[in-house]
């Protein structure tokens, strides 16, 4: 069973918190989550202030913030996978599927070594296209810093994927880096079998060189 604890934030005049709000107190009794924090905003607007929360109901199932109407199985499901690797996989595709990167970017902040579900997202070569573009947005803000060289490896596997699409996100991520060292891994690129592949390899080498 899982042990996270909830806090939701309702309105008086909320009629989608009510069934929310029973639900989660029936997971408390079984047991499926540990505590459960109720805050009405009209009451205690600071507190939806302090937490940017835009509309109600909003709730925050261990490391997750989640909005609008859930039903009992999808917060029986996030309160299991609260703070596991899994779930941070699936958080990260449902907001940037969403469109909301700034939270993506919000959440990463705080726990850097979740990057390794970025990178998890970015092996389906079959994700929707707002995961794509939100991952995209990420590693722009990522690859140019110091703390992401540890992370230059993963890129470089994807540069040998069967899927060209992956091989060419990977090649302009990596130019992200201005890192001269993987200018050995980008030139194979240059006799790639996909033209966008190719294309992408030049600019990238040109891009490093410029950048020395």
């Amino acid at each position: 069973m899982s042990s996270a604890n909830v806090l939701i934030l309702v309105g008086t005049h909320c009629q989608h918190c009510a069934p929310v709000l029973s639900s989660l107190a029936e997971m408390v009794k079984e047991g499926v989550i540990a505590q459960l924090e109720v805050v009405n905003v009209e009451k205690r607007p600071e507190i939806a202030a302090e937490l940017s929360v835009q509309s109600v109901p909003w709730l925050r199932i261990g490391w997750f913030e989640l909005e609008g109407v859930r039903t009992k199985p999808e917060l029986t499901r996030w309160a299991e996978l609260a703070e596991s690797a899994e779930g941070v996989s699936q958080y990260y595709k449902e907001i940037l599927a969403q469109g909301k990167v700034r939270q993506c970017l919000g959440f990463l902040k705080e726990r850097p070594e979740t990057i390794a579900s970025i990178f998890e997202l970015m092996s389906d070569t079959d994700e929707k296209i707002n995961v794509k573009l939100g991952i995209g947005v990420v590693m722009e803000e990522y690859a140019p810093k110091d703390a992401f060289k540890a992370h230059i490896p993963r890129l470089i596997e994807f540069l040998a994927h069967d899927d060209p699409r992956l091989r060419l996100d990977a090649c302009h991520y990596l130019s992200l880096t201005n890192n001269p060292d993987i200018i050995r891994y980008i030139k194979p690129l240059l006799k790639d079998s996909d033209d966008d592949v190719r294309e992408e390899a030049g600019e990238c080498l040109e891009a490093i060189e410029a950048a020395k």
